[in-house]
């Protein structure tokens, strides 16, 4: 369940995502134990960022942590309107007291922006610096975009890309998984279930039964398959966490495998990067 992070990290391969967790007043208290629950079972990489409800994700994630922060592994994101170098440091500084902490294990930027990447990398930098930061990396980037972004002075030392990765969403597999293999750049798969768009498919289905498991659980356990990828599967409810735990346990055969891939043929040609 775990691999060797590129910072020397040993990391959960399947995380804790937290998108629209914070919203709703009603659920406040059932999702906080469920993000602990997950903590419990091994799920300590937990991901939110500025814009998830305007910083209530991040303030749902602050109370969850108290008493537990050094047992997780915690990422936030800047809004690209915010990551010039003042902008990036005000951003860093808010996230920090809504979450309650000194410090983030790793900052990304959410997209690219408008403002210049070295404006960014030095934000980035000074952040680290400091003591505020201890990595950073990138969301949504495409191969493009990446290069330009190593091109930029201390570029090459972003840490991670978190990007839009499930069955149904393989385009990334032609050029931007291998180019971040390449260079020890971390993937980090967002929606990995499609939001559950893709659970009424047969062939998931069909390969459940096999396991005794969940569609969900065999599309988590398909991206837990391929290599280096982690997984932040949204963590709202006990029994998602408890399922998306055991997913980790399940090991796909060969055939598994081909049915999948068969209903869900990898890339063959250059797509562009997929976001949602």
């Amino acid at each position: 369940m775990t691999r060797k992070a590129a910072l020397g990290i040993t990391l959960p391969r399947l995380g804790q995502g937290t998108w629209y967790l914070g919203d709703s007043p009603d659920r406040r208290k059932d999702e906080i134990r469920a993000l602990r629950t997950g903590i419990d079972m091994g799920m300590t990489v937990i991901d939110t960022a500025e814009m998830y409800g305007k910083g209530r994700s991040e303030n749902l994630v602050g109370e969850a942590l108290k008493g537990r922060r050094d047992q997780v592994y915690l990422i936030s994101k800047v809004l690209p309107s915010n990551a010039d170098r003042e902008g990036i440091a005000r951003s860093c500084e808010s996230s920090l007291a809504r979450l309650q902490t000194d410090v983030l294990d790793m900052y990304m930027l959410h997209w690219m922006g408008d403002h210049p990447l070295e404006e960014t990398v030095e934000g980035m930098q000074r952040l680290v610096e400091q003591g505020k930061i201890r990595s950073w990396g990138v969301s949504n980037l495409d191969v493009d975009e990446m290069e330009r972004l190593f091109a930029v002075p201390a570029g090459d030392t972003c840490a991670a890309n978190q990007i839009l990765y499930n069955l149904s969403r393989r385009g990334v597999e032609f050029d931007l998984l291998p180019w971040c293999r390449e260079r020890s750049v971390r993937v980090v798969a967002y929606s990995p279930l499609e939001q559950g768009r893709i659970l009424s498919n047969r062939t998931l289905e069909l390969v459940a039964e096999r396991h005794d498991a969940t569609p969900a659980q065999i599309a988590l356990a398909w991206l837990l398959h391929q290599p280096g990828i982690m997984a932040i599967p949204k963590s709202g409810s006990l029994s998602h966490v408890r399922a998306n735990a055991a997913s980790a346990d399940i090991r796909l055969s060969e055939d598994d495998i081909v049915m999948l891939e068969n209903t869900y043929p990898a890339p063959t040609r250059k797509k562009p990067l997929e976001v949602l």
